[in-house]
């Protein structure tokens, strides 16, 4: 089996998610969420534009990830962007999917939601 290399940013990540108590799995899964995001941008995460986290959301429901799947992602981009790298400007760029899937929602400031167009697993 081949150890896959840690970056000082994963370890940083980990390190954060182990200060606040998260399970194995719970990490396991944040990792695996920022693994995919920084797969799409062919690039390190941490150099993430709002607008690369638009088109990711984007890729998502174009790909028809679930809306437990997209929301799943999207609590580890907010951990990953608010705690580990000390993004505040990532905070308005994020969208999520109610449980029921119908609508996304604007995530801005602290908590507000701004209600947006119906996504295609929705209809």
């Amino acid at each position: 089996m081949t150890e896959e290399r840690t970056t000082p940013l994963r370890e940083r990540m980990i390190e954060d998610m182990r200060i606040r108590g998260m399970g194995d799995k719970a990490q396991q899964a944040h990792i695996r969420a920022i693994k995919d995001f920084a797969r799409f941008l062919k690039r390190s995460p941490d150099t993430a534009t709002p607008d690369d986290l638009r088109a990711y959301q984007l890729h998502m429901t174009n790909a028809g990830v679930t809306p437990t799947t997209f929301n799943a992602r999207i609590v580890s981009l907010r951990f990953f962007f608010g705690i580990t790298c000390g993004r505040e400007d990532m905070k308005a760029s994020r969208h999520e999917s109610d449980e029921s899937g119908n609508r996304p929602h604007l995530r801005e400031g602290c908590g507000k939601r701004l209600t947006t167009t119906r996504p295609p697993w929705s209809t």
